[in-house]
């Protein structure tokens, strides 16, 4: 519940500090006292958009704070999940600079303008005249039979399911098309990957193939550079085999006359090694090499096959051609597979369609059972609001595709007078009628649901009498619930509250400010007097404040 209210330099505010009881609390005050700016200024904490032109003092920011008692609310995990500190008495903020920025806070952290509006919903619903239109929207129509019919749990696994159901419904589509396009740029794919496939794919080829041409391409030079090399070696008397034996020997002997002949003997007869391996090298490659006109075509090709590939797809290197290959062979392979793809799909679709109507025939089966209780409640309180003829026509019909709210169609009419045809809410009632029904349907929600502190903002507006004096009765039992304001300009209303808040204009320092004060029993006799015979004295007057009071 709502427990402090503290409002700094907003519209006629200048500094209100307000402390809220529990129950049922009236707000009551002269035509442009101030209530519509205390309600502005709350609706910012609220998450509301803010306007410059807001500030009192266009020099000095504005401040907005509220504090909620929120034990019991069952908000742990929307702390948790927006990773704010929970605590049991959690103060919203809001400041608006002289710059025109604005800035949210949850007990002191900084939080966007969507979670403060959120979190503002699950705390304070203010329900305005505007807000009463409400009613005639099927979706509100919806909230109110599911929550008398306890389908919180139901509705909140069906939707959890209808997710699923959609997104398998959107990846069905999404193979569809995929198909449709497929079946079009299937050849062509199958054609440049039967390209790619032909091709030598793989790291360094290029390089391969390259230094394989350019041996092919030059054998003849290859081969008389060769011969010249064996001939060197092995010539009979001055090839270098030859001379290194003659200077193998000479170091052996020298190897006797000390250690440095004997290191430079072992560093000889190690290039006499490697040098004799060489000549072996060198005489197998001889052998090896020889020109082959077939096997330069064939690289040749290869080599312009591949560049032809990299100027076909722009990339420059195989590794852009090995990436291009996979694609494709996904692609192909998806195109020749899709049949079977979206069959599964259908499949697993159709198995979650079952779900889907199993749950929707637990809740609209609810829905169904709850009806006849729901018209003789509203119609009973109705009779207590002074319509006692009003009647309800409200039923569940099977819908033919799912929604947000099951497979139902909700039929919710009404009838002001006997005798008189039901139709929509929007078309046959007047705005005082819809608030009345409005009050009897968050009258009869109140103990059925753990609602959020309820806000009135004159929705007795239209009404006297003995009608405000049973709306004024049914907002006092609500109060036994949960918390509940009603801004009001009637007194039988305004009487009914556990306790009475007063807005009233004053000036000071040549300036004009809104206040509020709480109001002790004889102020509130007084308050009362004058709502009921104006600004001049009545004995009378008082005599029937003091009445209205003892009576509540």
């Amino acid at each position: 519940m709502l427990t402090q209210l503290s409002i700094k330099n907003y519209a006629l505010i200048d500094d209100l500090n307000v402390t809220f009881g529990e129950g049922f609390t009236t707000i009551t005050g002269e035509t442009g006292a101030g209530k519509s700016i205390l309600l502005g200024a709350f609706s910012l904490v609220l998450g509301k958009r803010a306007d410059l032109s807001s500030l009192k003092d266009s020099g000095r920011k504005c401040t907005v704070e509220a504090g909620f008692s929120i034990e019991g609310y069952a908000l742990e995990q929307f702390f948790e999940d927006r990773d704010l500190d929970y605590e049991q008495h959690t103060i919203l903020r809001r400041e608006i600079l002289p710059s025109g920025k604005s800035r949210a806070f949850v007990n002191d952290t900084p939080v966007t303008l969507e979670i403060l509006s959120n979190l503002g919903t699950r705390l304070v619903d203010v329900h305005s005249q505007h807000q009463t239109l409400r009613l005639t929207e099927n979706a509100f129509q919806f909230k109110v039979v599911d929550a008398l019919a306890g389908n919180s749990l139901p509705l909140m696994e069906y939707r959890k399911n209808l997710d699923a159901f959609r997104e398998l419904e959107r990846e069905l589509q999404q193979l569809l098309d995929f198909k449709t396009e497929a079946a079009k740029e299937l050849d062509y794919n199958s054609f440049l990957l039967e390209e790619l496939e032909k091709a030598p794919l793989k790291e360094g080829i290029v390089e391969t193939l390259e230094t394989e041409y350019e041996q092919l391409n030059n054998v003849e030079t290859l081969l008389e550079s060769l011969a010249q090399v064996h001939q060197l070696f092995n010539e009979d008397q001055m090839g270098l085999l030859t001379h290194l034996t003659t200077l193998r020997q000479l170091t052996q002997k020298l190897s006797a006359f000390g250690e440095r002949f004997t290191d430079l003997d072992q560093r000889v007869q190690s290039a006499v090694i490697e040098l004799s391996d060489i000549a072996v090298e060198f005489q197998g490659l001889q052998e090896t090499v020889e020109p082959d006109p077939g096997r330069l075509e064939e690289v040749n090709s290869q080599l312009q096959l591949l560049h032809n590939l990299f100027k076909k797809h722009q990339v420059t290197e195989v590794t852009g051609l090995i990436g291009i290959k996979e694609r494709l062979l996904k692609t192909v392979t998806a195109s020749l597979n899709i049949d079977t793809e979206i069959q599964d799909k259908k499949n697993a679709l159709a198995r979650q369609r079952e779900v889907l109507e199993k749950l929707c025939a637990e809740i609209s089966g609810n829905r169904k059972k709850i009806l006849p209780e729901l018209k003789d409640m509203l119609k009973q309180k109705m009779g207590v609001l002074g319509m006692s003829s009003a009647s309800f026509k409200i039923e569940v019909d099977p819908s033919k595709v799912f929604t947000n709210t099951g497979k139902d169609h909700l039929t919710f009419l009404f009838s002001a007078n006997k005798g008189s045809d039901f139709g929509e809410l929007k078309k046959v009632a007047s705005g005082g009628e819809l608030s009345r029904i409005m009050l009897a349907i968050k009258a009869i929600l109140a103990s059925y649901e753990q609602l959020p502190t309820l806000m009135f903002d004159e929705i007795d507006t239209g009404v006297s009498g003995e009608i405000s004096n049973a709306m004024g009765e049914i907002m006092k039992e609500m109060g036994q619930y949960m918390q509940i304001f009603s801004i009001t300009h009637l007194p039988q209303v305004a009487s009914k509250g556990k306790q009475q808040f007063k807005v009233f204009k004053e000036e000071f320092q040549n300036t004009t400010r809104s206040q509020m004060k709480l109001l002790s029993g004889e102020e509130r006799i007084a308050e009362l007097a004058e709502m009921l015979g104006g600004k001049s004295y009545s004995e009378s007057a008082e005599n029937h404040a003091r009445t209205l009071l003892m009576q509540s």
